[in-house]
């Protein structure tokens, strides 16, 4: 079976404040090591669990992350960006079975570390009517080639809003926030144990893929006017209030990028 992990730096175990996930910072470098730990902790247990290929798609900021010379060798690499699909690059039939390490929950989510949507001027991001953040985002794109989530690790906050989404799925909780930028975390080889034993058992699971029934519905809530203006320059899109925009598509492939288009563009106007 091939796998694909995505790999966030959030929800990482040690991971509690902004200056840890930023290259320009000196913590940085401690906390990528970390993240290519927990990333290989999901590798080898997917491998003893019987993957026959794994492909890592490193999934922060300017995704690339993940030091390479420390990564398990057994394992491919998607580093870098700009990419079609972003933070499931990779994604598409030959995936049999999808992980999500180091997330964070959903912008506005309560004791949640660095809690945020994407870039941090999503307020909210709905799918058919459903509030999703990238677990979900991400989840759906998955489901529209038919396959599952099965392992999520991150804080308490986002495994429980992937258990609640995805419903019977593998989780580590590596840390339990205190608030956004403070949290109660295991230490980095117990957490990495748990993760290996983990996606271990995820390969055995049965896992539902999340698919949406169709047309799909994005529906995105801007922090500002601004960005709903150049969100909606995208053609067939529908300004909804001030701060909102929504676009309806057949594909969820196709609503992915259209999400990660409306980023684009309401990023560029800072204002």
């Amino acid at each position: 079976m091939n796998v694909l992990i995505s790999v966030d730096m959030e929800g990482i175990s040690g991971v509690v404040s902004g200056n840890h996930t930023s290259s320009s910072h000196k913590e940085y470098e401690r906390f990528r090591k970390l993240m290519t730990a927990e990333t290989n902790a999901a590798i080898e247990g997917a491998l003893s669990g019987g993957a026959t290929q794994v492909v890592i798609n490193d999934s922060h900021g300017g995704m690339s992350n993940i030091l390479i010379e420390e990564l398990n060798p057994a394992a491919l690499l998607i580093s870098g960006s700009p990419k079609p699909f972003g933070m499931m690059q990779g994604m598409g039939p030959e995936i049999g079975v999808v992980f999500f390490v180091g997330y964070h929950a959903a912008s506005g989510t309560g004791a949640a570390v660095l809690e945020h949507s994407w870039t941090g001027i999503v307020v909210e991001a709905y799918l058919n009517g459903r509030s999703v953040g990238e677990v979900g985002l991400n989840a759906a794109l998955a489901g529209a080639y038919g396959t599952p989530v099965a392992l999520v690790t991150g804080d308490r906050a986002a495994t429980d809003e992937a258990r609640a989404l995805l419903g019977n799925i593998e989780t580590v909780t590596v840390k339990d926030g205190v608030m956004r930028t403070a949290a109660r975390c295991l230490h980095p080889d117990v957490a990495q144990e748990q993760i290996r034993e983990a996606a271990a058992r995820a390969l055995r699971l049965e896992a539902s893929p999340f698919v949406l029934s169709r047309p799909v519905t994005l529906r995105v809530v801007f922090q500002r006017a601004s960005h709903a203006d150049m969100a909606g320059l995208i053609p067939d899109s529908r300004r909804v209030d001030g701060r909102t925009v929504e676009w309806v598509g057949e594909e969820m492939p196709a609503v992915y990028k259209v999400f990660r288009a409306m980023m684009v563009l309401s990023m560029a106007n800072g204002a």
